[in-house]
C-alpha cells in the first residue's frame, strides 16, 4: 500500500508570544520575526510535494501556510479544520504570564485547575513559582493533564478532538491520494505528536514545540 505524507508545523511567533500572555484560541499577529519563522518553513517544505493544506481559522495559522503556498502550485486544495486550533485557557486568555505568576504567589488561584498552564512560561518565571510553591507542590500541580481552566479545555479535550482529526484526516489522504502541510497550534501538534508517536502524557507534556520545525509522518 502506498504511504502519503504529513508535513506539520506550528505557526509563527505572536505578539502574544513575545509579549507572555496566554494566546489560547484569540487572535494574536505574527511578528516579524514570527514572518521570518514562516519562511524557514517554506524554504523546509520548498523541496516536498503536497497537494492539499490545512489551516484553523485563526490568522497566525494562515499567515504561516502563505509563505509555502508559493512553492507549491500543486497544492490546488485549502481546508480549515479547527479540531487542530489552540487549547483554549478560557479565563487566562489575554493575560500576561506575570499577572499569572503573581496570583499564584498570593495563592489567589486554585492551583488544581490553573496549575497545569505553568508549562506555558518561560523557563525564568517557571523557577519563580516553584520558588512560590516549593518543590514537591510544583511537581504536583503543573501538567493537571483532565483539569480544565475556567472556560476552557484541559488536554484530555484536546487530545480528543485532535484524535477525531487524525482518524478524518488518514482516511481523507488515502481516498484522495494526497500529501498533506498541516498549519497548527503548539498544544495541538503535542497531542497530534502523542498519538503519532504512541507517547506518554508525561513525554507530551514535556515537549517545547518550536516555530520553525516542521514534522513529518508517513500514513
Amino acid at each position: 500500500m502506498k504511504r502519503y505524507k504529513i508535513y506539520l508545523f506550528r505557526h509563527g511567533k505572536t505578539t502574544f508570544n513575545r509579549d507572555g500572555r496566554f494566546t489560547g484560541q484569540m487572535e494574536a499577529r505574527l511578528t516579524a520575526e514570527g514572518r521570518r519563522h514562516a519562511e524557514i518553513i517554506a524554504k523546509k517544505l520548498k523541496t516536498k510535494k503536497f497537494e492539499v493544506a490545512i489551516q484553523t481559522r485563526l490568522s497566525r495559522s494562515k499567515n504561516t501556510l502563505k509563505p509555502s503556498l508559493k512553492f507549491h502550485p500543486e497544492c490546488k486544495t485549502i481546508l480549515e479544520d479547527n479540531r487542530m486550533i489552540e487549547r483554549s485557557y478560557g479565563k487566562l486568555e489575554g493575560t500576561t504570564h506575570e499577572q499569572f505568576i503573581n496570583k499564584i504567589g498570593e495563592r489567589s488561584y486554585n492551583l488544581r485547575i490553573h496549575g497545569d498552564a505553568i508549562e506555558n512560561l518561560e523557563p525564568k518565571l517557571k523557577v519563580k513559582v516553584e520558588k512560590f510553591l516549593g518543590k514537591e507542590e510544583y511537581k504536583a500541580i503543573h501538567r493537571g493533564y483532565n483539569v480544565a481552566a475556567p472556560n476552557g479545555e484541559s488536554f484530555a479535550d484536546v487530545e480528543k478532538r485532535v484524535g477525531s482529526f487524525i482518524k478524518y484526516l488518514k482516511k481523507y489522504m488515502r481516498k484522495n491520494k494526497v500529501n498533506v502541510a498541516i498549519s497548527a497550534h503548539g498544544n495541538s501538534i503535542r497531542l497530534f505528536r502523542k498519538i503519532m508517536e504512541k507517547t506518554s502524557r508525561k513525554t507530551a507534556t514535556k515537549w517545547f514545540i518550536p516555530y520553525d520545525k516542521v514534522f513529518e509522518y508517513s500514513v
